[in-house]
């Protein structure tokens, strides 16, 4: 009995507390356990909520559309502001007090028409002098004329008595010469009745500027001046003087200018068909022509202007208000086959003038391909050659993929 009472003595468990398997000798055992459980729980997080591999991007479809050379096809689109050519702000060619306005905006007026009257008290009053200094001269004029008829009539006695010895030679050399002098004073009293003449011209002339008139026929855009107020050509806008009466603008010229991006500049030449369509109207398409390419481009914007004009004329169209110009292609001959290209979002589209590439999704991977670009219409980018239709491209950061990379779609395709 001693014997197996020391047996199962010795499998009993010692709950002493400095026995080293007691769970309360160990507390840290029990902070690595939670450590360690909170370590498994959050990578299990992680891995659950973690977003696949590969940059974000979302698909565009490309979408079949017909080349920029075909009939009626935009080889290329600008925008721009109708602009007129012909424009003038009417002033007076003296300074005065203006007396009476005749226009107001929208109103249209006709070449020479008065549109103003200034103050012409003093001019006026010019005027009168200058012709009674005229009718003064003219008078003194006749009055010499008078005694110059006098004395040649004189002269003609003399002579008759000279030949018969009733007079001597001196009192007719005497004679002769008084009508010379007369002759002399006439031909002076004639220039100062011209030069008497020319100040009235002067003084009218001063008198008509007094009345400001149309320099063609417009339309009135902006009244500049009231009734009371100084007007004068050499006032530059400052104090109480105005520059001008009014701004006329001729209808007739209006046109649209367009800046061109240089690279593209070579797809636009003079008397080329194009379509203007207003950006207050934007489903009219109004018929246009090339007038020119100014010679010349901005080194600030890399641009160059282009001017357009419309084929038909409308009083919708108002000058500053904004277009966008399409460049049209020629048709192409009768029975030659019209090229194709495709059409991408601009997002989707790596680089710009003539070439550029695109990333299509191949799986879940990307594959860079270079393409030829060409006209750019909005956010739409025509891609000549290197695409097809149906070809899925990624727009993402483009400039931080590479060929082969990995992606994931964040939302559905487009095109």
């Amino acid at each position: 009995m001693d014997d197996r009472a020391a047996l199962l003595n010795q499998l009993k468990i010692d709950r002493r507390p400095d026995d080293p398997d007691d769970d309360e000798s160990r507390p840290w055992l029990k902070g690595l356990i939670a450590v360690i459980v909170l370590a498994l729980l959050c990578a299990g997080a992680y891995a659950m909520l973690r977003p696949p591999p590969g940059a974000p991007v979302t698909v565009a479809t490309a979408r079949p559309a017909a080349s920029g050379g075909a009939a009626g096809g935009s080889l290329l689109d600008a925008a721009g502001y109708v602009v007129a050519r012909r424009a003038a702000t009417v002033s007076s060619k003296v300074t005065g007090l203006v007396t009476e306005v005749l226009i107001e905006e929208g109103s249209r007026v006709e070449a020479n028409q008065v549109v103003a009257r200034l103050d012409d008290t003093n001019i006026r009053a010019t005027l009168e002098q200058s012709r009674a200094q005229l009718d003064s001269a003219k008078a003194q004029a006749a009055q010499v004329r008078v005694n110059v008829a006098n004395a040649e009539r004189d002269v003609s006695r003399r002579k008759g008595l000279v030949e018969q010895k009733f007079i001597s030679v001196a009192e007719l050399d005497t004679a002769t010469t008084t009508l010379d002098s007369l002759r002399a004073s006439l031909v002076t009293a004639e220039r100062n009745v011209a030069v008497a003449a020319r100040a009235v011209d002067v003084a009218q002339r001063s008198f008509d500027d007094t009345t400001v008139r149309a320099p063609f026929a417009g339309v009135i855009t902006v009244k500049a001046a009231q009734v009371g107020e100084i007007v004068s050509p050499l006032s530059a806008g400052g104090g109480f003087t105005r520059t001008g009466i009014g701004t006329v603008v001729d209808m007739d010229s209006l046109e649209v200018e367009v800046d061109v991006n240089e690279n593209f500049i070579n797809r636009v030449r003079a008397g080329q068909p194009a379509i203007i369509k207003l950006n207050a109207y934007p489903d009219w398409s109004i018929p246009a022509s090339v007038i020119a390419v100014i010679p010349t481009a901005d080194r600030t914007k890399a641009t160059v202007k282009v001017r357009v004009a419309f084929k038909e004329r409308d009083d919708r169209v108002l000058p500053e208000m904004g277009a966008r110009v399409s460049f049209l292609g020629d048709a192409p001959e009768a029975g030659a086959p019209a090229p194709v290209g495709v059409i991408v979002p601009v997002a989707a589209v790596l680089g710009s003038g003539e070439t550029g590439a695109v990333f299509l999704l191949k799986g879940d991977k990307v594959e860079r391909r270079a393409v030829k670009l060409g006209a750019r219409t909005g956010s739409d980018q025509t891609v000549i050659a290197g695409l097809n239709a149906g070809d899925r491209v990624v727009i993402g950061d483009l400039p931080k993929l590479k060929d082969g990379d990995p992606v994931r779609i964040t939302a559905p395709g487009g095109g």
